[in-house]
C-alpha cells in the first residue's frame, strides 16, 4: 500500500525498521517521532520526511474534540530509482543532515495535501494502482520544489548490500542513460557493476544493452505491430536512424521491412 490512514486515540507505538523514506502528512492531531538522534513534532497541516534505515517510537495524540488523522505515504525505493531514471537524478554528493526534515509549507503542497485526503477518507472507493503511483510521483516533485537538497536524501541508493543486478536490468534496460548511472542505481561502483554484470549476462553492459533493446524492438514490430518511429525513443534510441543501422546490422533486415527473420 502506499497511502495509510489512521485515527485513533492517543497512544504511543513502536516503529519497526523503515526501509523506505516516508511522507507524513498530519491532518489533526499531534504527532511526534522520537528516534535515537533525533525528536521531532508536527501539528495539523504540516508534512514530515522521514528518513529510511531509522527505528524509533511514534507518540499519536487527538486534540480535544478531534479525531487523530495522519496519512502516510511510503517513498518506495523502486519507485524512487525509476523517478531518477526518468529525470535523468543523480546524487552528487552524499545527505549529511538529520533524517527527518519538516517541510516548508507553500502553496504547491497545500493543493497536494489536499488533493490526497479524499483517497484515504474513501478507501471503499479504491483509486487504481496507476493513479496512486502518479501521486506518489506528483509528491515526489512538489518536495524537490519545495527543498532542492532533499534529492540527495531521496536519491541515495547506497545500501550495505547490493539489489538484484539481474531483476533491475531486465526491468529497466530501456532507459537511455550512461553505464555509469545505472551503476549507480543498483548501489554499484562502474568497476563492480561492470565485473557483477560480466558474471551475471556474460557479456559487457554495453552489449548486452543493445542486444536486450534489439531484441525488444524485433518483438514489438513482429508480434505487436508497432513501428519503428513510435519505438525507438522508448527503447533507449537516440535516433530513428541508429535503431534503423543498428537493426539491420543484426538481423539483416531494415526494421521497415516485414518477414523479419531471427
Amino acid at each position: 500500500m502506499l497511502f495509510y490512514s489512521y485515527f485513533s486515540t492517543s497512544r504511543k507505538e513502536k516503529v519497526g525498521f523503515l526501509s523506505n523514506n516516508t511522507l507524513v502528512l498530519q491532518v489533526s492531531g499531534h504527532f511526534t517521532l522520537e528516534t535515537a538522534a533525533q525528536t521531532i513534532s508536527m501539528s495539523s497541516g504540516e508534512m514530515l520526511l522521514i528518513g529510511k534505515n531509522q527505528l524509533g517510537q511514534i507518540t499519536k495524540t487527538p486534540l480535544p474534540g478531534e479525531y487523530y488523522e495522519t496519512i502516510v505515504i511510503s517513498l518506495r525505493e523502486d519507485l524512487l530509482r525509476k523517478i531518477a531514471l526518468e529525470e535523468h537524478l543523480a546524487v552528487q554528493e552524499k545527505y549529511v543532515g538529520p533524517p527527518n526534515i519538516l517541510i516548508p509549507s507553500n502553496e504547491f503542497l497545500k493543493a497536494y495535501f489536499q488533493s490526497v485526503i479524499p483517497y484515504v477518507r474513501n478507501p471503499e472507493e479504491s483509486i487504481t494502482n496507476d493513479i496512486g503511483l502518479l501521486k506518489v510521483k506528483e509528491a515526489v516533485k512538489l518536495l524537490l520544489h519545495a527543498m532542492p537538497r532533499l534529492s540527495s536524501v531521496l536519491f541515495d541508493f547506497s545500501e550495505p548490500h547490493k539489489i538484484d543486478l539481474e531483476k533491475f536490468m531486465v526491468s529497466h534496460f530501456h532507459y537511455n542513460i550512461p553505464v555509469k548511472e545505472f551503476a549507480e542505481l543498483t548501489g554499484r561502483s562502474l568497476a563492480g557493476f561492470k565485473r557483477d554484470f560480466q558474471k551475471t549476462f556474460g557479456m559487457a553492459p554495453r552489449q548486452w544493452l543493445q542486444e536486450r533493446r534489439l531484441t525488444e524492438a524485433k518483438n514489438l514490430i513482429d508480434n505487436k505491430n508497432k513501428k519503428p518511429s513510435a519505438i525507438y525513443l522508448d527503447l533507449g534510441f537516440e535516433s530513428l536512424s541508429h535503431f534503423s543501422n543498428s537493426f539491420k546490422k543484426k538481423f539483416g533486415k531494415a526494421p521497415t521491412e516485414k518477414s523479419i527473420s531471427g
